[in-house]
Order: C-alpha cells, then sequence, then structure tokens
C-alpha cells in the first residue's frame, strides 16, 4: 500500500506541474524602434527561456518614464551615451553595473573609453556600449560637390540643399567654422556667444535651403526624386540611398562627423538584472550583432563582427569613416543650463524668413 500511495502521489505531482508549468521570466527593455530585433529576441528566448517584452521610447521619455517610476517597471533602458550620467546625478533613476558581468573585451575600445568617460558617475560605470552612429553630409555626387557643412549654403546650390533646425545643426556649423564647441562646455558665455554667432549665419543659410525637414522620409524622398542634392545627415539611411543609386554617397565633413553611442543603462529598481545581463552578453556575440547592423543599419559596439556582416555595407562603413574614429566628434554630456541656450537660438533661426 505504501508503494501503491507514493506511486498515486507521483502521478498527481507530475499532473499538476504539468497544468501549472514554470513561470516564464520576462525582461522588459525600454528601447528604440528596430533595436530588439524580432528574429535575435526569439532566439535568445529558446536558448534562455526568457522573453522579452519590448518598449518603444526615445531619450526624453526614457528619462521622463524612469524619473516619474522612480527607476522602476523596466530592467533595462537605452539612452544615448550623453544622457546617462546627467540623468543620473539630477534623479537617482540607474544602478551602476557590475563590470565583471560585462563582455569588456569584446567592445571596440574607442567606443568603450567614450561611453566609460561620459557614464561614469563617482567612478561607477553606468552605460555599457551597444552600437553607434555617425552624422555627417550626403550628396548626389553628379550634381554637387562638397566638403563640409558650409558648403550647403552655397549660392550655387541656392534651393537645392536641406538640413534640420535642430542643435546638432548648431554644433556641426560651428565646428564647420573652425572652432569647437564641445571646449567651450566649461565656458557658458563663450558658448552662448558661439551658438549665437552660429545662429545668425544658419538665418543666412536658411534662405539658400531648397528644404527644411524634420523627419527622415521628407529628406529621403527629396533627394530621391532629386529635389534636392546634398544636405547633413545621418549614416545608415544614406547607405540605404547609395544601394539604390550609387551616386548618393555620405560625405565625411573636412571639420568631422558627429558620434553619438547608444547603450545599456540598468534601471534602479528593475526586477531581472540577470537576464539584463544575458541579452548584454547575448548581443555582444559577433554574429549576433552582425543580425542586429543587419536589422537597424548601424554599426555595434563590439569589435569582430565585420566579417558576418554584409561585404557592402562594410564597405559604406570605410568609406563614410576614411579616417577613423579619430575624426569624429562624441557627444560629451550637455552642461545644465546649455540646452536652454540652445533653444533660444534655434528658435530665432525658426523664425526667421
Amino acid at each position: 500500500m505504501t508503494i501503491r500511495r507514493l506511486l498515486v502521489t507521483a502521478a498527481a505531482l507530475t499532473l499538476c506541474m504539468a497544468a501549472h508549468p514554470a513561470p516564464v521570466r520576462h525582461l522588459r527593455i525600454l528601447t528604440w524602434q528596430d533595436y530588439v530585433p524580432a528574429d535575435v529576441a526569439a532566439d535568445f528566448e529558446k536558448e534562455t527561456g526568457i522573453h522579452i517584452d519590448v518598449t518603444l521610447s526615445n531619450n526624453e521619455d526614457i528619462i521622463a518614464r524612469l524619473r516619474a517610476s522612480g527607476g522602476s517597471g523596466f530592467d533595462l533602458a537605452q539612452p544615448s551615451h550623453d544622457r546617462v550620467a546627467g540623468a543620473q546625478q539630477a534623479y537617482h533613476i540607474y544602478r551602476p553595473f557590475d563590470e565583471s558581468r560585462l563582455p569588456l573585451n569584446r567592445y571596440i575600445p574607442q567606443l568603450l573609453a567614450s561611453v566609460r568617460h561620459n557614464t561614469s558617475v563617482n567612478g561607477q560605470l553606468y552605460g555599457a556600449p551597444y552600437l553607434y552612429g555617425i552624422e555627417g553630409l550626403v550628396a548626389d555626387t553628379r550634381r554637387a560637390h562638397i566638403a563640409d557643412y558650409e558648403d550647403l549654403c552655397r549660392p550655387d546650390l541656392a534651393g537645392k540643399t536641406a538640413l534640420r533646425i535642430r542643435r546638432n545643426t548648431l554644433i556641426a556649423m560651428s565646428f564647420a567654422s573652425g572652432h569647437d564647441p564641445f571646449s567651450l562646455y566649461g565656458d557658458p558665455k563663450a558658448y552662448n556667444q558661439l551658438i549665437n554667432q552660429t545662429a545668425d549665419r544658419l538665418i543666412e543659410c536658411k534662405r539658400n535651403l531648397g528644404l527644411v525637414f524634420d523627419t527622415q522620409n521628407e529628406i529621403v524622398d527629396a533627394i530621391k526624386s532629386g529635389r534636392i542634392v546634398a544636405a547633413m545627415f545621418w549614416d545608415a539611411p544614406v547607405w540605404d540611398l547609395n544601394r539604390q543609386a550609387p551616386s548618393i554617397r555620405f560625405i565625411e565633413p573636412k571639420s568631422g562627423s558627429l558620434g553619438w553611442i547608444m547603450t545599456y543603462a540598468l534601471p534602479l529598481h528593475g526586477e531581472n538584472e540577470d537576464a539584463a545581463y544575458a541579452w548584454i552578453n547575448y548581443t555582444s556575440r559577433p554574429e549576433i550583432a552582425a543580425r542586429i547592423t543587419k536589422t537597424v543599419g548601424n554599426f555595434t559596439a563590439y569589435s569582430g563582427t565585420l566579417k558576418y556582416v554584409n561585404a557592402r555595407l562594410k564597405t559604406q562603413l570605410f568609406l563614410s569613416l576614411p579616417r577613423g574614429f579619430g575624426s569624429v566628434h562624441w557627444y560629451p554630456n550637455v552642461p545644465a543650463g546649455y540646452e536652454d541656450m540652445e533653444a533660444k537660438a534655434l528658435a530665432r533661426i525658426r523664425a526667421a524668413h
């Protein structure tokens, strides 16, 4: 009878476990469009049993959500590397990384160094590199030959060039004028003077433009139609245009491209830290990183990836960065109050006719 009872009990437990399987672990990521490719997430779940829940966001929204929740509700966030330290110092919404759990040997050294410089607070690392992008110039080389941002204001190209009225345009035009705006981040008076001088130049330039655009689709359509022959633009869409029309190329500005790095950051009260580290390490594998590049269009921050990337895309990268990372101006953290100066300058430019 004892053996019989044991067998019945074991069978009952088996049925109970079948009726109530182990709960699926979830990783909640606050991120940008396409940064978590569905096929990569599916393979990650097969390997680890961790299901990824994606909430789409942007820099401002990431900060706002985590500030409102006190750093809870998500296990991983993806702000750009210039938007981590300031948010942490002001709102305490992140926790530092345990560097022993990061794939430090897989990062491209220059990108890790830039992220470390920008996202460290009190000697602790709050950001880990994910992918990067550059912004410079695009031109239909059959119809326009340009070398720097200022060329978009040339009279011979009147009505055929385009810009956005954004802070990155102020920064780029400041570099093109021979100044380094980032070197003035410790001198608000000098920075304000430079930004206003640049704004005056952009007001003059605005009269020369054929298009002031806001969205990617606007400028892509204008370039494809031939209405615009040169513009300030970021890399991935230009590479796509180049695949359709080889004469449309990304041009590295003489004064240097602008660079941004997207990171991983750990929300202060995330509930699944192990899952977060698992995803970070999974996406650092070269073959997985190459799949992410294929989906997003931007290159990841991991070394050893290029051998898995489409040959044409790899060639486009090298043509876009002929001087390597040394000519890229990576965005540093913006000091408090500086974006207010820029906003006033940008309002003047938008209001000008």
